[in-house]
């Protein structure tokens, strides 16, 4: 019986093999993790399993996996909202010093401990400066970050990744096919819930990660587009730009659901 089952393996083309493999690579397993995570975390389910799973995958294993922006974005989006979430409800006292909170390596993926700093600027903002203002590159990328980065800088995640505070974006579980409807229906909210356009003074005022991060989006006209594109401001407008000042009051269980 074994043989024959050999012989008849050694029997199948090579196109079989790479239908398979390519098959294999091309399942997003650890993307749906993440998902899995984040509504796990969200609805007081066992994660413990989830996370131990994503602790141990092999980077390599998890690399390819990650093969495009659509996959890394969800997966480190998720991967970084769960985290904040179970920390900070766990131990709130770890906010009151919030730079060390986000630059401590303290989030287990593929055998690495990251830090919250390096998953958002160094994974999904690519490599970007923290204080950089979007502009300026990380002068010595890490080996963990230029395998799992970002080929190209999506502004949308600014809507997306929530770091505890008040003004932060609230949580939802992104999944991969749904990956750009659903930032998009957040960047729309989030928008509609922060913008401030006052046509007599022909000003607005915009939540202040368009100040911080000003060079994920580019020059003023960029975010004017931006803004439009996602009826913040009317199209036939191009206001004098202010910010708004950001709450950094600890609020944790902020969650939301985007296209079920």
């Amino acid at each position: 019986m074994h043989y024959s089952f050999s012989l008849t393996l050694s029997k199948l083309p090579l196109c079989f093999f790479l239908f398979v493999t390519v098959n294999l690579f091309s399942q997003k397993t650890f993307v749906e993790k993440s998902t899995a995570l984040v509504n796990a975390v969200r609805f007081g389910k066992e994660s413990a399993l989830l996370l131990k799973e994503i602790a141990e995958v092999d980077a390599r294993q998890l690399a390819q996996e990650l093969d495009n922006d659509r996959a890394r974005k969800t997966f480190w989006i998720n991967i970084y909202n769960a985290h904040i979430q179970l920390f900070l409800t766990e131990t709130p006292s770890l906010f009151a010093d919030r730079s060390n909170f986000f630059k401590t390596d303290r989030v287990y993926v593929a055998g690495e401990l990251l830090s919250f700093d390096l998953i958002e600027h160094g994974i999904i903002r690519r490599s970007k400066a923290k204080f950089g203002l979007g502009i300026f590159p990380k002068l010595f990328p890490s080996k963990i970050e230029k395998m799992f980065r970002t080929q190209k800088t999506d502004p949308r995640i600014h809507m997306a990744l929530n770091c505890g505070a008040k003004s932060c974006p609230p949580v939802a579980a992104y999944e991969y096919e749904k990956l750009a409807a659903q930032l998009d229906e957040s960047t729309r909210r989030l928008l509609a819930e922060t913008t401030n356009f006052n046509v007599e003074k022909n000003n607005v005022e915009i939540i202040a990660l368009f100040s911080w991060f000003r060079g994920d989006w580019g020059n003023k006209k960029k975010v004017w587009k931006f803004l439009k594109k996602y009826d913040a401001i009317p199209v036939d407008s191009n206001p004098s730009i202010k910010y708004s000042k950001y709450d950094w009051t600890l609020y944790t269980g902020n969650y939301i659901d985007l296209l079920q």
